[in-house]
Order: structure tokens, then C-alpha cells, then sequence
């Protein structure tokens, strides 16, 4: 059963799906409910797989192998060689990305009650959708990471181009053809390490590139691994995203809808920083260390530019979008720091970030729903009729600029002591991304709260009521528990920490 557990995990989605076909097209309700149930087996799963290690069972024994294909006929030189299994495993750090996906696939379903039509095709393109990113956290080799990451394009791509808002077409093209982009890189870098190397499974290319072995077939040059993470760099760099790859991100954060945003701003954009991390410093760990000083240039450039043009948009969707371009910074910051509280904080921040925007988005659309508008200055005077919401409004942004007890001051304080101990005037100039952090989210949200209300009609709006109460309050707990103890994620991710330490001579 063990064995089996993991792919449960991926693929039970994939059951909901198949339960789609029996449910006429227009029942909203069970098309509805069964679309929540469909992400609840892996959330249950993932949460089970998190007690198991946290009481001491090893990860390990949920682990499986089975041969796949292979190319050529290369058995008696070496039986793994050309071969591709199908394997998947989590460690520490895998199993927390894929405890954050399946909460935010939930939560995003819940979500959905917003979407108004075609609610089947919705709900099929979300499980598949799902299917990917689990993918993604639990494969074990790079074949088998791209087919999965291929995965979430496609149904990324229609749920854009047909629930999304006025533009959505041109944000789902500029979605496919970015996010294609990316694809198409990583794909030249994978079949080069496969070519060279004979295997694609991560920790078998993990020992080649640092230590050399047997199954080397053809040796790679020290400029050749150079170009690789590079180019894996720039793969990973698009999806994150970094400046000035991120146009394509703008129009999605802005476009989608809230449900999708959600997802794709705790997770999707969380697969260019697991890229880098897993990839980047696992494989190529001397490469990355001779590159660490220009990472975080770009995370400073990317903390920066962020916060400059969030605190000059009018609609509060903008605001989050380059808020997120913004605190992605803080991830490549932490990772450029290359010593322990660095890389462990650019983690942090990959996990609290995925919170704080799911739970921001969420509100976004709780407030686009009941006025049609996300527009700073038309939501003005907003306590006085939704006072609770702007609570969880002010929570969230509290959040977001870092302060102590929630999630987001433990992340950036810890990526940017990494940061400090290493290269000092870089980090002070950083900083001041902090300091504008917190201007353009008071900026937008007390003039959305307590702003000055416009003459626009507020009869007959609501409070925040009901089953709107599930997302915001699992989210807000997950800020608050992991800001006032992070060992819930520090303690996960020791393992994955140690083995990057060694691999780049920390």
C-alpha cells in the first residue's frame, strides 16, 4: 500500500473527472460539490503523509519505481542506462509543496463558486490541472517532471482563455506563449544532461554532476554545465517569474478567475523557485555558487521594480500582481545568499507567499463579486458597510509586508539575514523594498477601507458569509501558525538544507 500511496496522491483527481461524465451538464450544485470532493482524497493524503514523517517515519518507504521505456539496447553495459522510469518520492521539501498544493486546490475550489457557466469543463480542467502539480513535487526524474509540467499548461491555458475577465484571451495567449518558452528551454536542457549523461533521474544526475560515476557516458565540460544552468535559470526564471519576464504574469493575476489566480500564485509561479532549487543548486551546486552574486542583483532589481510600480496602480489586482513580482525577489534573494538561513527563508517565502496571495486574491474576488470593480478608489469607505472583510483584508496585507507573528516576517527576515551576512551593501539596498512593501499595501488597502466613498449605490451588499468564511480562515491560521512557530516547516525542511549545504561546500 505504501508504495502505492503517492501515486494515489497524483491521480486521484483524476476519479472526480471520471465522475464528471455521469452529471448532466447543468446541475451547478453537484457539479460543484463534486468538484470540492475531488481535491479532498489528496488533501487528506498529503496531510497524512506530513503526521507519518513528522512521528518519525521515513519518507522513503512511500517511494516508487517502476521501468517505464528505455532507448537503445544498453542492458549488459549498464541496466539503467538510456532507461526512464516511472518514480516518484518526497522529502521534506517536497512534501511541503505538496501539502500547499492540495490546501490551495481545495480552498481554490471552494473558490469556484464564483464561476457562473459551463461549470463541468470548469471543474475536469481544474482536477487536470491539479493532476500536474502534483506531479511536478513528487517526480524523480526530469522525463517525468516535464510531462507533468507540461500537464498544468494546458488546462491553465483554457481556464484563462474561457472564465477569465474583458481580456482574458490575450492573457491566456501571453500565458501559453511565455510559459512555451520556458517549456521549450527546459526541454533542450534535459535532453542534453539525458544525451550526455545516459539518466534522468535527479539524484542519480545529482551525483554525476558533482562527483562523477560509472554511468557518465559522455563526460559534460565545466562551460557546458555553466550553459545549462543558465538556461535552466532562464526556464525557471519565466515561470517565477524575473524581470523582465514577468509581462505575461501582469495579465493572468489580473484576468483569471480568483479561483485559478489563487492556484496560480500559491503554486504555479512556486514551480520556477522549486526549479531552481532542486535543479539549479542540486545538479549544478559549483555552478551556482559562481553565479550566486548575480541572482541576487536580480532579486534585489526584482524586489524593487515590484514595489516601485505597485505603489502607482489604481486597481487593487495590479497592486497584488507586482506585489508578487516583488516578494518572488525575496526568494532569488535568499537563494543568492548561498548559506543556510538564506536559502531556508527563500523557502519560507516560497510557502508564505503562496498563502498570503491565495488569501488576498480570494478577498479580490469576494469584492469584485459583490461590486464588479477591484479598483482602489471606487471601493472607498469599504469598513463602513463590510467591516469583517476589510478585518481580513488589513490580516492580509499585515501579512504580505512581513509583520511579526505571520508567516511572511519569518520568511523575509530570514532570507535577508542570509543576505546581510554575505554581501551587506546589497542587502541594505534591498531593504528599502521592505520599507516601499509596506507603503504600497497601507496605501492601497486603507484607501480601499477607509478611503473616501464614492457615490457609487452599496444597497443590498453583503458581508463576507457563509462557506466565503472556509478560505479565509484555514489561510489565515496556516500565516498565523507558521509566524508564530515556523518549526513547522523549518524541521521538514533540515534534510533537503543539509544535503544543498554539502553540495556547494557550505
Amino acid at each position: 500500500m505504501n508504495t502505492i500511496l503517492l501515486t494515489l496522491l497524483v491521480f486521484s483527481p483524476l476519479l472526480g473527472m471520471l465522475l464528471m461524465f455521469l452529471v448532466p451538464k447543468t446541475d451547478e450544485k453537484n457539479l460543484k460539490m463534486l468538484g470540492f470532493l475531488s481535491t479532498v482524497p489528496a488533501l487528506l493524503i498529503s496531510l497524512y503523509l506530513y503526521i507519518q514523517y513528522a512521528t518519525g517515519t521515513d519518507l522513503s518507504r512511500f517511494s516508487i519505481k517502476v521501468d517505464w521505456f528505455r532507448f537503445g539496447n544498453l542492458k549488459s553495459y549498464d541496466p539503467n542506462l538510456f532507461a526512464v522510469d516511472y518514480e516518484l518520492a518526497v522529502d521534506g521539501f517536497s512534501l511541503i509543496m505538496v501539502l500547499l498544493t492540495s490546501i490551495l486546490a481545495t480552498l481554490a475550489a471552494i473558490a469556484s463558486m464564483y464561476i457562473k457557466k459551463e461549470w463541468k469543463g470548469y471543474f475536469m480542467l481544474f482536477l487536470l490541472l491539479e493532476i500536474g502539480m502534483l506531479g511536478v513535487f513528487t517526480a524523480q526524474n526530469l522525463i517525468l517532471f516535464f510531462i507533468f509540467f507540461e500537464i498544468t499548461l494546458i488546462p491553465m491555458f483554457f481556464l484563462i482563455g474561457k472564465w477569465g475577465y474583458l481580456e482574458k484571451e490575450k492573457a491566456a495567449y501571453s500565458f501559453l506563449i511565455y510559459n512555451g518558452l520556458s517549456s521549450a528551454i527546459l526541454l533542450i536542457v534535459i535532453m542534453i544532461l539525458f544525451a550526455r549523461t545516459g539518466t534522468s533521474n535527479i539524484e542519480a544526475l545529482r551525483h554525476i554532476m558533482t562527483v562523477g560515476g560509472v554511468s557518465l557516458f559522455a563526460p559534460i565540460s565545466d562551460p557546458m554545465k555553466y550553459a545549462l544552468l543558465i538556461a535552466l535559470l532562464a526556464a525557471f526564471g519565466i515561470k517565477l517569474p524575473i524581470f523582465p519576464f514577468h509581462t505575461w504574469m501582469l495579465r493572468v493575476h489580473v484576468q483569471a478567475p480568483p479561483s485559478i489566480v489563487m492556484i496560480h500564485a500559491g503554486v504555479l509561479l512556486k514551480i520556477g523557485a522549486f526549479g531552481l532549487i532542486r535543479f539549479g543548486m542540486g545538479i549544478f551546486p559549483e555552478q551556482f555558487r559562481d553565479i550566486a552574486f548575480i541572482i541576487a542583483v536580480l532579486g534585489v532589481i526584482n524586489l524593487l521594480y515590484g514595489a516601485f510600480l505597485a505603489l502607482i496602480q489604481t486597481d487593487f489586482k495590479m497592486v497584488l500582481a507586482y506585489s508578487s513580482i516583488s516578494h518572488m525577489g525575496i526568494v532569488l534573494i535568499g537563494l543568492g545568499a548561498l548559506n543556510e538561513a538564506g536559502i531556508q527563508g527563500a523557502i519560507f517565502q516560497v510557502v508564505s507567499h503562496g498563502l498570503i496571495a491565495a488569501l488576498l486574491f480570494f478577498l479580490v474576488g469576494v469584492m469584485h463579486e459583490r461590486f464588479g470593480t477591484s479598483k482602489i478608489n471606487d471601493l472607498g469607505g469599504l469598513a463602513k458597510i463590510l467591516p469583517v472583510t476589510s478585518g481580513f483584508l488589513l490580516a492580509g496585507a499585515m501579512a504580505s509586508l512581513g509583520l511579526p507573528g505571520m508567516s511572511g516576517f519569518v520568511s523575509e527576515f530570514m532570507a535577508f539575514l542570509g543576505l546581510f551576512k554575505e554581501e551587506p551593501v546589497l542587502a541594505a539596498v534591498g531593504a528599502l523594498g521592505i520599507i516601499l512593501t509596506a507603503v504600497y499595501l497601507l496605501r492601497a488597502v486603507l484607501g480601499m477601507t477607509f478611503g473616501k466613498t464614492k457615490s457609487m449605490s452599496f444597497e443590498g451588499i453583503s458581508e463576507i458569509k457563509g462557506i466565503e468564511f472556509a478560505p479565509v480562515l484555514v489561510l489565515l491560521g496556516l500565516i498565523v501558525g507558521i509566524g508564530v512557530y515556523p518549526a513547522i516547516l523549518s524541521e521538514p525542511l533540515q534534510a533537503t538544507l543539509e544535503a544543498i549545504m554539502l553540495g556547494i561546500g557550505g
